[in-house]
């Protein structure tokens, strides 16, 4: 199979995925009690979700050029802040080609692609990090929520009905992590899967030696924890523009800022359908929210989003454009 064909199976499978998870999601829907949610919209907040939303974006540009600046001490803000908005908009159409746009932006300006590729790795790596963190977070606060459901309906028949503790969920998680790092490097030589899985943790620890070059080291972990206090932000505030959800706090936006975590793993463009399914399940389970407002909140949190994304990402494209033309 060539590369080309199996790069076309693998993006209708994922187009195929999105459209499953929007049928669950959306089947069954009262449409005229979600339009009534609809109507009671409270767009000041809106307008609050749009304003960090894009503290969220600068956040980002200021993190990637802090990493980038070692290699190209005179990249710009604007090219950099574009960069980012162009690579976002091909995410949300094809997930993970926005990498290879930014990568061969910087490679045209004589910085090499893998000393791009790994400052992006290592983007990535500070991402999952801080994901970990924040379910580490959740499971902690939320433990008395989370921890009857999750012992009783997934480790019940695995327990034998044994108490199940999130130390000991941990503990087993710890082993199975260090087991399976141990048999990857060891049997490297001897099978390709072990091989290409070593290689690629190899490539993690080498994306995180890229935050050894930066030179100002506290300012990117503040940008890295702006980023994900204004991603808690967006959901709070998103509570606030749906009346039946103000009255959750913000530990329950970041309930549902990691339920949206999970989802962006999940393989389909711009976590469409993943997104609107998990966050309405996760709302009516835990919150007994009615399926249609969870629906609303999912819609208007991803919707409204992606549409600042492709906003941002057309303009910064326009710009190149001319600045291109004009050169």
């Amino acid at each position: 199979m060539g590369k080309r064909t199996f790069n076309v199976i693998k993006y209708a499978l994922s187009f195929l995925l999105a459209g499953v998870l929007l049928y669950f999601a959306f089947s069954g829907i009262d449409w005229q009690q979600f339009a009534r949610d609809f109507r009671q919209t409270r767009w000041g907040y809106v307008i609050l979700f749009f304003a960090v939303s894009t503290l969220a974006l600068v956040f980002r540009e200021e993190r990637w050029r802090a990493l980038v600046e070692p290699f190209d001490p005179e990249v710009r803000r604007m090219k950099v802040w574009d960069a980012i908005n162009v690579s976002n908009i091909a995410n949300v159409v094809l997930p993970g080609a926005g990498e290879f746009l930014r990568c061969g932006y910087l490679k045209s300006r004589n910085v090499s692609y893998d000393k791009v590729f790994g400052t992006i790795v290592c983007e990535r790596i500070c991402d999952v990090i801080s994901i970990a963190v924040i379910f580490v977070i959740v499971l902690a606060a939320k433990w008395d929520t989370f921890g009857g459901f999750f012992s009783e309906h997934i480790l019940g028949s695995i327990g034998s009905g044994r108490d199940l503790s999130l130390w000991w969920i941990a503990a087993a998680l710890a082993v199975i992590a260090a087991a399976y790092l141990i048999l990857v490097f060891r049997l490297r030589g001897r099978s390709r899967f072990c091989e290409k899985n070593a290689r690629a943790i190899s490539n993690i620890f080498s994306g995180l030696a890229v935050i050894a070059r930066v030179r100002n080291k506290w300012a990117f972990v503040l940008y890295t924890i702006g980023i994900w206090v204004m991603y808690l932000l967006m959901c709070y505030f998103m509570f606030l523009a749906v009346p039946p959800l103000s009255h959750l706090g913000l530990m329950d936006a970041l309930v549902i800022s990691g339920v949206g975590n999970i989802a962006s793993v999940i393989p389909v463009p711009g976590g469409i359908g993943a997104y609107h399914y998990l966050v309405s399940l996760c709302l009516e389970s835990l919150y007994g929210v009615q399926w249609e407002t969870g629906i609303l909140y999912a819609t208007l949190n991803h919707e409204l989003h992606a549409i600042l994304i492709i906003v941002y990402g057309c303009l910064s494209y326009l710009h190149l454009t001319l600045k291109r033309k004009n050169s």
